[in-house]
């Protein structure tokens, strides 16, 4: 055979193998390309991120601030503003490793990989948020961790020595938020498990519900309460806490989809729908109960609309929402009215009645309401794996918290003197009054 003749043969019989790989070739996938930045997202997320400080500072704030006599505003008010400085601090040098990282025993704690935020740059991102940089996902984060203990403050109201406060705030973000907030988004057993929480029904509001709850029980009551006139001294105060609070709430629950997407077009439909809701139905029972329907009733009613709504934004259908917004203002005006007398706790300003109980509400209708069609986990959803969540967050809450309140108590004390308490935490702890 001449060379000629070879190579044509050779030429002839390449062109064949390609004829038949290619049907083959046509079929194989094509590598998954990795999530890119999206400046979208980005956007969405800044945005949302301000969103959400904004609920503690000035919002939780101001809605608090209003709620108690006014020679406590001042106090009330620098506690919000306090603890943001402080978490702040903390998560920035550990409190985002523990929750976000993965460590030894990752089932249950993050590790200390990213330590004074070691290894954080321009260009990495966070699993759970690949679109977006990780300095972004940092602060998003870190402002849910700064508004949990913050929303504690309400339950001992008017009694607590700010700088027991601040001992028993810094602690417990890093041995009782940071754990928690890892086991449902950070790789822990609780979202093994199947435990959904869309934006913090489990990691936020059962847990400083029940936080508030224990701290009120140990500190005990307000000095008069039951006898004097605990009022609050200025709702319209409350009116703009927590307009704030329902303004920003669409950067909390909206911007847990981590993304500007249906999803959190979804999500921010779903509890301005259960917060209208619970508003309404809260102020109707009040209004069948005591024949007037209160300004403080129908915020409290939003509020607990906002709680409930908040694990489930991202998994239900409007239709759902509504429900759970009907059950929780209904159920969480009976727990901060009616259980309240019953045993005779004095949580101030309903921490735990409102976020603790819609906290519970919201998280088991999550197991009932959650929908594949708004959100692919949702076929995961089950009533019995919710509870299970609920449970276990509430027995290490209220022990964790009790064993911090107990040595912070014998080691400096808890609360003011008497007079200090009569007088004022204004003037008594910071020296300066409400003109």
């Amino acid at each position: 055979m001449t060379l000629k003749k070879a190579t044509g043969a050779g030429l002839l019989a390449l062109a064949l193998a390609a004829a038949l790989l290619e049907p083959a070739l046509a079929q194989a996938p094509a590598p998954a390309e990795a999530p890119k930045l999206d400046t979208g997202d980005t956007a969405w997320m800044l945005t949302s991120t301000a969103l959400v400080l904004m609920m503690t500072i000035p919002g939780l704030a101001l809605f608090y601030g209003g709620m108690v006599r006014k020679k406590n505003v001042l106090a009330t008010v620098m506690q919000s503003f306090a603890i943001t400085s402080l978490v702040t601090v903390l998560w920035m040098i550990v409190g985002y490793s523990l929750a976000f990282t993965e460590g030894p025993m990752n089932a249950f704690l993050g590790g200390f990989g990213k330590f004074f935020l070691a290894g954080v740059s321009n260009t990495t991102t966070n699993a759970l948020a690949a679109t977006i940089p990780e300095w972004v996902f940092i602060m998003f984060q870190m402002t849910f961790a700064i508004i949990t203990p913050a929303l504690i403050c309400g339950a001992f109201a008017e009694r607590m020595k700010f700088s027991a406060l601040m001992w028993f705030m810094g602690l417990w973000l890093i041995v009782v938020y940071c754990p928690i907030a890892h086991w449902v988004w950070g790789g822990g057993f609780l979202g093994g498990w199947g435990v959904l929480d869309f934006a913090g029904g489990t990691v936020v509001h059962i847990n400083a519900g029940v936080a508030g709850l224990v701290a009120a029980l140990i500190i005990g009551k307000r000095n008069g309460f039951g006898v004097a006139n605990l009022a609050p001294h200025n709702l319209t105060l409350s009116l703009i806490g927590a307009s704030l609070l329902w303004v920003g709430w669409f950067g909390f629950n909206a911007g847990s989809a981590v993304a500007a997407n249906a999803l959190a077009g979804a999500a921010m439909l779903n509890t301005q729908v259960a917060t209208a809701m619970a508003a309404l139905a809260w102020m109707f029972c009040e209004w069948i109960v005591i024949k007037k329907p209160s300004l403080l009733g129908i915020l409290s009613g939003a509020v607990a609309g906002l709680v409930a709504v908040t694990p489930a934004a991202g998994f239900v259908a409007p239709g759902g929402a509504l429900a759970i917004g009907l059950l929780a203002g209904i159920g969480c005006y009976l727990a901060s009215v009616h259980l309240k007398k019953a045993f005779g706790y004095d949580d101030s300003l309903d921490v735990f009645g409102v976020h603790a109980v819609g906290g519970i509400i919201g998280a088991l209708l999550t197991g009932i309401f959650a929908s594949q069609a708004i959100n692919e986990l949702g076929k995961e959803a089950s009533l019995v794996t919710q509870a299970y969540g609920v449970v276990v967050t509430i027995v290490y809450t209220a022990v964790v918290s009790a064993i911090l309140l107990f040595i912070i108590d014998a080691v400096i004390g808890l609360r003011p003197t008497k007079t200090e308490e009569e007088e004022g935490l204004d003037i008594a702890l910071h020296g300066e009054t409400v003109q």
